[in-house]
């Protein structure tokens, strides 16, 4: 079933914001809703949040987390909202306000890093992941993607790591040092933004080693000629692999991968696993991923890289194994195959391997490429646009495209609007039924 996206766009509406990225793109996008003659409003939770808002329409929560889905639900009744935008549908805090948006009949909307990165953001109606209205068929798929143009895949927007670090800094020290102007909030992250930080500088300082040492490694094993399978780590903190996943952590799904692959792999194959390029090192994930291979037996045949260039890395592998990062989709463009083992909307029947994991080792499927091209087709028109959370030109252009497709009404669309969701979310401790067919 499609839902019907008609709305009256003559009428104006209430848009409220909650939490968005460390960025000024929320308070662009309410800049141009408000050109267009609608009313945008923000709930501030933290000193970040009001720093990168800084203009009107704002509302301080000081409260506790327990009292906040009350103060939600009067807030959104009270003003009245239409609409509600925010990033990480996860938090807590937006859970809470998500499920009395529906209860309300407000719509919501999903704002997030692109899938079809590197500068394309993601806008999509109703959620992402398991919560996805984004069509899960084939034929569906392939219907609204017709006579849609290829995507123009040149890069427009650069960021700069040290514009995206500048951000983080401004938005989490205030909450830090000035934590008792919003001494009710709580954060959704696991580690503490200074021990971040420190994570990140020692990091920084071996970047250099690492990068190099990765290349050669991506290098060595084109030069073998054997078949190699790729595992891109996703970051502990990330909510796709928290909440879409049947995993309760990134080691978890380590060690069931390692023993699948060590019982079924073909003798002579190799498993390279690529560290996040954004993992604060924190995590040891080189020490457990060797521990972890030394107890499945399978040392000598498990690659760990901390760096390096992840397409060059997928473009000579036999196939990509991931929980459900956007790798996924990088690997499929390359036309490799991929095993999907949480919740994620690229996981389709003809594009993703539907085995079980154990036999992927064996007999890797690879993506139908008419299916995958209307797959990106799609994608790039009806959930993503141009642009980036931390370039001033990325921002305004992210910031222009989202707002006009929030005025139109044709977020999800053409034709990419399915409700209720396709998809299912992954039950917690059951990694087995993830790693088996679908």
């Amino acid at each position: 079933m499609t839902a019907d996206t008609t709305i009256n766009r003559s009428t104006p509406r209430t848009f409220l914001f909650l939490q968005g990225p460390s960025s000024p793109i929320f308070a662009k996008i309410a800049a141009r809703l408000e050109a267009l003659g609608h009313t945008c409003l923000r709930i501030n939770l933290n000193v970040g949040d009001q720093i990168f808002w800084r203009r009107r329409g704002a509302f301080n929560y000081r409260g506790s987390m327990s009292a906040w889905p009350t103060y939600f639900e009067a807030f959104i009744h009270r003003h009245p909202i239409s609409d509600l935008v925010l990033l990480g549908e996860e938090r807590p805090y937006h859970q809470a306000a998500i499920a009395a948006a529906r209860q309300a009949g407000v719509a919501v909307f999903i704002v997030e890093m692109g899938y079809l990165r590197p500068d394309w953001l993601t806008l999509e109606r109703g959620g992402m992941s398991s919560n996805s209205h984004f069509p899960s068929e084939p034929d569906q798929i392939l219907r609204a993607a017709a006579g849609l143009p290829e995507p123009d895949w040149r890069r427009r927007y650069e960021q700069s790591f040290f514009a995206e670090a500048a951000c983080d800094l401004l938005y989490n020290l205030p909450n830090v040092f000035l934590w008792f102007l919003f001494p009710g909030y709580r954060r959704h992250g696991i580690f503490h933004p200074l021990a971040e930080y420190a994570g990140w500088l020692l990091r920084l300082s071996t970047r250099g080693r690492e990068q190099r040492a990765a290349g050669a490694l991506i290098r060595s094993l084109a030069a073998e000629g054997s078949d190699y399978f790729v595992y891109p780590l996703q970051l502990e903190t990330d909510y796709q692999l928290r909440a879409h996943s049947p995993f309760n952590s990134q080691k978890q799904a380590i060690r069931a991968i390692l023993a699948s692959f060590a019982r079924h792999a073909p003798a002579r194959s190799k498993l390279a696993i690529k560290t996040h390029p954004l993992d604060n090192g924190l995590i040891r994930w080189r020490k457990i991923v060797a521990e972890e291979a030394g107890k499945s037996g399978i040392g000598d045949r498990t690659v760990y890289l901390d760096g390096g260039n992840l397409d060059a890395l997928v473009q000579g592998s036999a196939g990509v194994v991931t929980v459900n990062s956007t790798a996924g989709l990088h690997a499929l463009k390359q036309g490799k195959p991929v095993k999907v083992l949480g919740s994620a909307v690229f996981d389709i029947a003809g594009l993703t391997d539907q085995q079980p994991l154990d036999a992927f080792w064996l007999a890797p499927q690879t993506p139908d490429p008419d299916l995958s091209a209307a797959l990106f087709r799609l994608m790039a028109v009806a959930i993503q646009v141009r642009g980036n959370f931390y370039s001033s030109a990325g921002t305004s252009a992210g910031a222009n495209a989202i707002a006009e497709r929030l005025h139109q009404g044709v977020v999800n669309e053409p034709g990419a609007f399915v409700d209720p969701p396709p998809r299912r979310k992954p039950e917690k401790g059951a990694p087995f039924v993830a790693l088996g067919g679908r």
